[in-house]
């Protein structure tokens, strides 16, 4: 005897722990059954008759077998949502994201950890490689920093390289962010990301995934995460991407989704900017300030939330050693870097940060206030 499933949520659990039940399979199940605990209950006849792969159909004769270890795999998750900020979210429910129900193979349920509100808030997402230069991460911290001060969600894999950058510009905000995991929420890839997840979570924000809590990192996962993170978002911005990034996979997605691509250029002489070259020569939004995205996406520029948020106080605060070095006669990063005490890295992210809130400009001959 397997064990009784006491509503439709408990069956999307059981299914996501199911071999052959991918977000298609499940998406194909749901017209012929109103009620999804009955995929678990159908004899054999039934199973094959809806078309199901082999292992899907053992799979599921397993769990009305009663086996142990996908019993005992249900039972951590059940145990997994009694935690707090733990829960899940099945493709039936009226609070289901309504962009991401829009896309070909939605996610037939969402484990989440944070509040899962945010998932129905304007979203951008941000991608990029995984090997950025300071340029590229200073660069994708700072934009993704305003945008959270401009009221627009960023939502990104948690992947080295951009993809923290991002998160991590939304947290300097004191803002939300959404990571979108390719493994299960109880096994942070990559781990050294382990303090950055929990700092999403305590500062109000959202992990997500589609895969139980348990799953290990599997390469075939990331790809298939990447149409979540498209999915949730009014669009997505390619920050900094080889030719072959695993970020374009996320814009083709996202064409594909109807959502609107942008991308950044960058020097012809770096190899991380080739992909996004090639997006805009493929018709991508250029992106050189926060504006060019907002205003394709046709969203306000939250200028008082901005300064609520400290840009101004902080950034010309006359203590700043940044800010002190600057006049206005143009001076080099490497000078800046030299009279300010700051390292390269760092001067590189305050002047992106000056820049777009228009209090410096750059010229020929380095950055200067304006």
């Amino acid at each position: 005897m397997h064990y009784p499933l006491s509503d439709s949520r408990q069956a999307f659990v059981v299914l996501s722990l199911l071999d052959g039940f991918g977000a298609r399979a499940v998406t194909r199940l749901l017209p012929h059954f109103p009620c999804l605990a009955d995929v678990l209950d159908a004899d054999l006849l039934r199973l094959q008759s809806l078309g199901l792969k082999p292992r899907a159909i053992e799979s599921v004769q397993a769990w009305q077998r009663g086996d142990a270890a996908l019993l005992a795999r249900f039972e951590r998750v059940q145990t997994w949502l009694e935690q707090s900020g733990c829960s899940v979210l099945c493709l039936d429910s009226p609070d289901y994201p309504a962009l991401l129900r829009e896309i070909a193979d939605p996610p037939p349920l969402l484990y989440l950890r944070g509040d899962p509100g945010l998932l129905h808030d304007p979203q951008l997402a941000m991608v990029g490689t995984r090997h950025p230069g300071p340029h590229g991460a200073a660069t994708a911290r700072a934009f993704a920093r305003s945008f959270t001060a401009s009221g627009l969600l960023v939502t990104s894999g948690m992947a080295l390289g951009i993809d923290g950058a991002c998160h991590q510009g939304a947290l300097d905000a004191e803002g939300q962010t959404i990571a979108v995991w390719g493994t299960g929420l109880d096994n942070c890839y990559p781990r050294r990301h382990k303090a950055l997840a929990a700092q999403i979570v305590e500062q109000g924000g959202l992990l997500v995934s589609e895969l139980p809590p348990d799953a290990a990192a599997q390469p075939g996962q990331f790809p298939q995460r990447n149409r979540i993170i498209s999915g949730l978002s009014l669009g997505t911005l390619v920050v900094e991407a080889s030719l072959n990034s695993g970020s374009l996979i996320t814009a083709r997605l996202a064409l594909e989704q109807n959502r609107e691509v942008f991308a950044m250029p960058g020097s012809i002489h770096n190899t991380q900017a080739k992909g996004c070259h090639q997006l805009l020569r493929q018709g991508a939004h250029l992106v050189e300030t926060v504006q060019d995205v907002l205003d394709v996406l046709k969203l306000p520029l939250k200028a008082a939330l901005a300064a609520a948020e400290g840009y101004d106080d902080v950034t010309q605060a006359p203590d700043s050693p940044l800010w002190l070095c600057l006049d206005h006669q143009p001076a080099s990063i490497d000078w800046l870097s030299q009279h300010s005490g700051l390292a390269v890295e760092q001067v590189m992210y305050e002047l992106l940060d000056l820049e777009l809130a228009g209090h410096v400009q750059q010229t020929p001959h380095g950055f200067s206030r304006r």
